[in-house]
């Protein structure tokens, strides 16, 4: 569970929809785990209703190589607008404000004909927080009274705190019986209560689903869920919500027994070593003591860590957080899932237009972020797919803040998470070849639509950009743009080209563009292209760059104070011709 208050997560797996592929899971002693095939990167699609995921998964998310979507809760739930009331259920009825039965139901089929299995949110812990109302499909419900399906009797009363609330997280008892929020704490010890909870499960396997995560699985005993487990049709795939507390009794290594195990340490490790203790010490990731890899889901955030600030999020400084992501699909731990959201102000702020996602290009639209689109996060999965199975090799380091890695004789990959360049040759395990560099481009027929790199007798001699990363894999050999991080032309010549950034400031500081090009600065600070204020708040500058060029770019801040705050992520992409360019850009 996360730190605020309802925030309540879960997920299930579908697939088995008649003529197409379903996704297949290997039993482990028993117990289905995560998908032993190479697509095995998760996306967290969250907020998206049923009808934008569907059409998604047919425009992008299949063609990309993603092996699965997970979803929001489908169940009823109460009515509003925050984000977290579709983690309070007053029914099993799939009537969400994510969509209707009929609605889910082609979802599944539209994503299981793209090759994506799907993973849905699942309640079991719970019921709604609020005394009394009406939920999204009409079904009148009380505290501790849902017709047709619980009265108080199917609830825990624990009686140890205030108001029955979780208070003391050292008292194993107070956590497994007591009110999270106050949320209706189901009694999962009970038959009758395991069968309805089993019926709901089976229900959704009925539709195709095969696998679940269960949400705030801390909250109930392991045994609890092993009984549900076993009143299923067929054995589904199983995440669970155990954060980890120090000197707490109840371990995410209890849950293993069921399925898989959402592995927060991972989540904080990756998030103090990008902002602080330094991404050498990911070196040894592996060997920290946690849930084994074969029983690990892995991320750099979700919905609730990216609002609580237990981990990076998209308004992260310096790229660290499509970095971290170029580290978690790059290293071969745990089953990976990718967060694809959208921007918020406030903590509570529910989804834009009604949950209909959006997505352009290489990103989102709106105040979509679609960061499953972004260039360093599509094109890492393509090398996470093509490396499955190979071990790591070749590891080295510049400083504490930059490495890299190969991945057997397939791929290798360079993280520069310091303020300045890294120059130096590198010994890749790569056949010789021109690669693209599926973190800055992608293959695009025989060429690629970023930059490229040549391997000569195994070995690469780059200069890397600060706050950047080289990605490289056989499945995307290809001639490109050009190397030297980011750019490179064809055609001669140069072009004028104007950036144009909307950003209201603070007086004394001033904004920058700085790219992926020499004449951007090769991602040096020190080297940007300082904008005019003259048009304020439109900030602006007119530069050459070489025609027919692509090139990656981002603006940023310097303050009064000498501080730098970079723009969100992902990075900016433009490409030029033979004709003058304007780049109309807002502060993100």
């Amino acid at each position: 569970m996360g730190t605020y208050a309802f925030w309540v997560t879960a997920t299930f797996l579908l697939a088995g929809v008649a003529n197409a592929q379903p996704p297949s899971f290997p039993s482990i002693n028993g117990t289905a785990r995560a998908p032993s095939q190479s697509k095995n990167v998760i996306i967290q699609l969250f907020d998206w209703n049923w009808d934008s995921i569907a059409a998604e998964c047919s425009a992008f998310i299949g063609p990309a190589g993603y092996g699965y979507v997970q979803v929001s809760p489908p169940q009823e739930h109460i009515q509003g607008n925050q984000w977290w009331t579709d983690y309070q259920p007053v029914s099993y009825n799939l009537n969400s404000k994510r969509g209707n039965r009929q609605q889910f139901a082609n979802m599944i089929s539209a994503c299981h004909s793209a090759g994506v299995g799907v993973i849905v949110d699942t309640l079991w812990n719970h019921m709604a927080g609020i005394e009394s109302g009406t939920g999204t499909g009409g079904s009148f419900f009380t505290h501790y009274n849902y017709p047709g399906i619980y009265q108080t009797q199917d609830f825990h009363h624990c009686g140890l705190q205030s108001g029955d609330e979780i208070v003391n997280y050292k008292n194993r008892q107070e956590v497994q019986t007591c009110e999270l929020v106050n949320l209706a704490d189901l009694a999962t010890e009970s038959d009758y209560v395991r069968g309805k909870l089993a019926g709901y499960g089976n229900d959704l396997l009925s539709l195709g689903a095969d696998g679940f995560r269960l949400d705030a699985a801390k909250h109930m005993a392991t045994n609890d869920i092993a009984a549900i487990l076993g009143k299923l049709s067929r054995r589904p795939y199983i995440s669970q919500e155990v954060i980890y507390g120090d000197g707490e009794p109840i371990t995410p290594s209890e849950y293993t027994q069921n399925g898989d195990v959402q592995e927060f340490r991972y989540t904080y490790t990756v998030k103090s070593a990008f902002e602080s203790s330094g991404i050498t010490n990911l070196q040894k990731i592996d060997s920290y003591g946690w849930v084994s890899s074969a029983e690990a889901n892995v991320f750099v955030a979700n919905h609730d860590t990216e609002r609580n600030g237990q981990s990076l999020s998209y308004k992260s400084p310096n790229n660290i957080y499509t970095l971290a992501h170029v580290f978690m699909l790059a290293w071969p731990l745990g089953t990976p899932t990718v967060l694809s959201g959208y921007q918020f102000n406030g903590v509570d702020d529910g989804a834009p237009n009604s949950g209909k996602g959006q997505c352009s290009g290489t990103g989102g639209s709106g105040s979509w972020l679609c960061q499953h689109r972004w260039p360093a996060i599509a094109g890492l999965v393509g090398l996470r797919n093509k490396a499955y199975g190979t071990a790591v090799g070749n590891f080295v380091s510049g400083n504490s803040q930059q490495i890299a890695f190969s991945r057997g004789a397939v791929a290798f990959v360079i993280i520069n998470n310091d303020g300045g360049s890294w120059s130096r040759t590198f010994t890749t395990g790569l056949p010789n070849g021109s690669y693209c560099d599926v973190a800055n481009g992608a293959l695009s027929g025989s060429s690629c639509t970023g930059p490229s790199y040549t391997v000569t007798g195994g070995s690469l001699t780059v200069t890397v950009p600060a706050r950047s990363a080289i990605a490289l894999h056989t499945g995307a050999l290809g001639t490109g743009t050009g190397g030297g991080g980011g750019g490179g032309g064809g055609g001669g010549g140069s072009v004028s080209v104007t950036f144009k950034e909307y950003a209201t400031t603070t007086f004394g500081d001033n904004i920058f563009v700085v790219g992926s090009i020499s004449e951007l600065g090769t991602w040096d600070p020190a080297r940007a292209i300082a904008l005019s204020s003259a048009s304020y708040p439109t900030w602006s500058a007119t530069i050459s760059l070489p025609a027919n060029t692509d090139f990656l770019y981002k603006y940023i801040r310097k303050t009064s104070t000498g501080g730098i705050v970079w723009e969100s992520d992902p990075n900016r992409s433009a490409r030029t011709s033979t004709s003058a360019l304007t780049l109309n850009d807002t502060w993100k």
